[in-house]
Formats: structure tokens, C-alpha cells, sequence
């Protein structure tokens, strides 16, 4: 029977060697996350392979470097307050929450029966301090505002203006903008609002519902 631990070690090692992969602190929390545990257990032979894999809802648990490259980009740092849009399985609120801690860690995913899944996976593998709620991403999750880092794990055309507005001045944002073919860009939010932007290479993603 093969071994999660030297399975996810090996997994790092290969990464480690991928460009714009560097930050030793997330490469670690990737180590430490169980992503065999918020894979469908159908498809958990394949959980340390490199590649994204279904979860339902039409929707799909991130290829482990581009999560190591989404979390690098965002320079997250412990205490930092940040906002998820797509929770999905939950895999990649549980490595935010390595690097900032789980109760800094708000996601919000469209699918109900998604996001039940996920608190459920998140409590069973010690991250249960992440808040999920059921909603539309595109409306953020004002209640927690400001965040100082906010995400998408979903494509859409453009940075939600809520996401934006609750995110701080100097905060990050970041996501897979376009439709069809998709960037990833990362933008620092000005005192003003508007958005200083850099883009990251062609990605692909589900889109934003």
C-alpha cells in the first residue's frame, strides 16, 4: 500500500525544482497538508499526482503547483486576514491556513453540498477554524472585511468589484482572469481602488459561477 506521507514528500521534492516555486514555508505546508484526504476516495491513488482532479459539481481540486504557485505570489504571512472564492474540496484553504492560520481563513463556495464537505474534511484534518459559508464569490464576504490577501480558486472575466472593495489598500489580490483563455493576474489595490496588476502566465480554471 503505497504511503500519503513519502508520497506528498515526493511530490514537494518534484515541485521544489519548478520554477516560481521557492518559498520554502509553501512547499512545507504543502507537506503538510493530507491532499489524499480531500480527494474523492475513488480517485485518492492519485491524490500526490500533479494534476487537478474532479470533485463534483463539475468542479476540481487544484494541481498542487499551482497551488504552491498561487500561494508564492501572494507573499502570505502568519495573522494575515484573507478571503477565498471557491472553496471546493477545501484542500486549498487548508494550505493558506499552514501559512496564516486557520482562523484567519474565510471561503466562500456557491455549491452547498460542497462547502458541507469541506468543513467536514477541514475539522477531520485540523484546520476546522476555517470559515466556510455557502454563497456567491462575486459578493465576497463582507463581514470579515478588510482582508489583507483575497483569492480565487474559479476564473471569471474580472476582479469582483466586492472582492476588490474588501480588500485593504496595499492588500493583494489574486485570480485567473478571462474567459476561454485565462491569465493569472496578481494586483495590489491602491489607496484609490483601482489596481496596480501583473499577470502570471496562461492558467486554466473552472469558471466562477
Amino acid at each position: 500500500m503505497s504511503d500519503p506521507a513519502r508520497d506528498r514528500a515526493a511530490l514537494v521534492d518534484r515541485l521544489r525544482s519548478r520554477e516560481r516555486i521557492d518559498d520554502e514555508r509553501v512547499l512545507d505546508a504543502l507537506e503538510t497538508v493530507p491532499r489524499h484526504e480531500f480527494v474523492p476516495e475513488a480517485r485518492r491513488h492519485r491524490a500526490y499526482v500533479d494534476s487537478p482532479l474532479p470533485i463534483g459539481e463539475e468542479q476540481t481540486i487544484s494541481a498542487p503547483h499551482m497551488v504552491a504557485i498561487m500561494a508564492t505570489l501572494l507573499e502570505l504571512q502568519p495573522g494575515d486576514r484573507v478571503l477565498e472564492i471557491g472553496t471546493g474540496c477545501g484542500y486549498h484553504a487548508a494550505v493558506t491556513a499552514e501559512l496564516v492560520g486557520a482562523e484567519h481563513v474565510f471561503s466562500v463556495e456557491y455549491h452547498d453540498s460542497l462547502a458541507q464537505a469541506a468543513r467536514e474534511r477541514l475539522a477531520a484534518t485540523g484546520y476546522g477554524d476555517v470559515s466556510v459559508r455557502t454563497g456567491d464569490g462575486k459578493q465576497g464576504w463582507a463581514d470579515h472585511a478588510p482582508y489583507d490577501r483575497s483569492y480565487l480558486t474559479c476564473a471569471a472575466p474580472e476582479f469582483p468589484r466586492a472582492v476588490v472593495e474588501q480588500t485593504r489598500p496595499g492588500g493583494l489580490v489574486l485570480a485567473p482572469i478571462g474567459n476561454g483563455r485565462q491569465r493569472l493576474v496578481r494586483a495590489r489595490r491602491r489607496a484609490d481602488g483601482s489596481l496596480d496588476r501583473e499577470t502570471h502566465g496562461g492558467v486554466r480554471f473552472v469558471p466562477l459561477k
